[in-house]
């Protein structure tokens, strides 16, 4: 035998040596797993009870909360303009006014018309009153024939019995027929006074019927008088509100942000007009604007807390609460389009500007907590955690709550003594022997 086959003779005695000190220390060798390979090792600890956060942070952009651009409603020559960019104005306020002399002439004459219709009513009253006056008299003299009538009628009885009479007398010769003669005659005045007296009650009667025709056609004139000051005073309101159309005013307290008009420029009514002559934007409330993902959307409601952060502000922090949302989501990026009120007293929010808002989406208290490496997810089945219970693994089926960051709540199917393996847990199966590691606290 060579020296070499020495040497290795010699290593192999020394490795056997080795090995046979090794057992002989006496320390207990770990459980072996079913293959006979050894024993895995993982990192489990129990499910942990704390309060579990669920927020959306997305991109903002801060608008005015009311913005109006101002046009005219009639065309004209401005005359004067009252403010520019930048200038803070109040609710009714004037900023431009136009040069409307010929408008200004049509107010006096519609007002001259309103006087005039004021006269016609005068004068159609005092016909009234006439006709009145008028009917009296008529009515009069309707009584005054109609007591002739009586004075006629007593008249011709008298002569009508003194006929009778002196005729019955005449029969007998104690009077002449002279005076029978005499006797008739007054008779048949009589008669021709009463049919006088009748005939003057037929005309007083007509004149009255004509007095109150009379009556009632003055007092339809007065009625269309009074019509026609209507429609004066209806013209002379609406050429009074087409006039204060020369003065734009401004429709809310807030800043004027762009101008586009100069004295001596001719404007158009708003339907022909290309740009605004201004644009005032109210400040003292902004909206903020945000685009929720379509897998958040579902969670957004109105009255969710908004954190909102302006960078371009030094990072100025304001509170607010979801105040509308466009409930169907936008076709263009499908996100929900979520708007928050945030109250700017001091202006320091402007239109245009980016924020960052952060929406509380949903909270839950002392709710049971394991880390999302922990959750197991089969094709086609329920999500699964790996507990270890007597050194060996049990997998249980469990429901899932609120996902925040790396913690995901447990609704149920564990334990919360047990520990839960937290990493690797696909890699297990259900009874298999393990050395638990317990992890860094959460």
């Amino acid at each position: 035998m060579n020296s070499t086959s020495l040497c290795i003779l010699a290593l192999l005695g020394v490795a056997v040596a080795n090995g046979g000190c090794q057992r002989s220390t006496g320390a207990a060798p770990p459980p072996s797993a079913p293959s006979g390979g050894a024993v895995e090792r993982v990192a489990a600890a129990p499910p942990v009870r704390k309060t579990i956060v669920l927020t959306t942070t997305q991109p903002g952009r801060i608008e005015a909360f009311e913005e109006t651009p101002l046009q005219s409603r009639i065309s004209g020559y401005v005359g004067e303009v009252l403010c520019d960019i930048g200038d803070r104005v109040q609710s009714g306020q004037a900023l431009i006014r136009l040069s409307v002399p010929e408008m200004r002439d049509e107010l006096s004459q519609k007002r001259a018309l309103v006087a005039q219709a004021e006269a016609d009513v005068n004068q159609a009253a005092a016909a009234v009153d006439a006709a009145r006056a008028v009917v009296e008299t008529a009515e009069a003299k309707v009584a005054e024939a109609e007591a002739g009538t009586e004075r006629a009628a007593g008249s011709l009885e008298r002569w009508q019995a003194e006929y009778s009479r002196l005729e019955e007398l005449a029969r007998r010769g104690s009077v002449t027929e002279k005076l029978v003669s005499e006797t008739l005659a007054q008779l048949r005045s009589a008669e021709a006074s009463r049919k006088e007296t009748e005939a003057g009650i037929q005309s007083a009667k007509a004149g009255l019927n004509e007095a109150q025709a009379l009556v009632r056609k003055t007092q339809a004139d007065r009625t269309a008088a009074e019509a026609r000051i209507q429609v004066a005073a209806a013209n002379l309101a609406y050429a009074q509100t087409m006039l204060d159309y020369a003065e734009i005013k401004a429709p809310f307290e807030g800043v004027v942000t762009q101008r586009a008009v100069d004295v001596g420029h001719f404007v158009q009514t708003g339907a022909s007009a290309v740009r605004p002559l201004m644009v005032v934007v109210r400040t003292d409330q902004v909206r903020i604007f945000v685009d929720v993902p379509e897998t958040e959307a579902p969670l957004v409601d109105v009255g969710d807390p908004v954190d909102v952060r302006v960078q371009a502000l030094g990072g100025l922090h304001c509170t607010a609460a979801v105040t509308r949302t466009s409930w169907s989501l936008q076709e263009s990026n499908r996100s929900l389009r979520v708007e928050a009120d945030v109250e700017n007293p001091e202006g320091r929010l402007r239109p245009g500007m980016y924020a960052l808002a952060t929406i509380l989406l949903d909270e839950r208290r002392d709710a049971l907590t394991v880390p999302a490496t922990a959750i197991v997810r089969p094709p086609g089945q329920s999500p699964v955690c790996c507990i270890v219970r007597d050194g060996k693994i049990e997998r249980r089926d469990v429901a899932l709550g609120l996902r925040s960051g790396d913690d995901i709540e447990v609704l149920s199917g564990l334990d919360p003594q047990l520990p839960v393996v937290s990493a690797r847990a696909e890699a297990l199966q259900d009874q298999q022997p393990v050395e638990v590691i317990v992890p860094q606290s959460r």
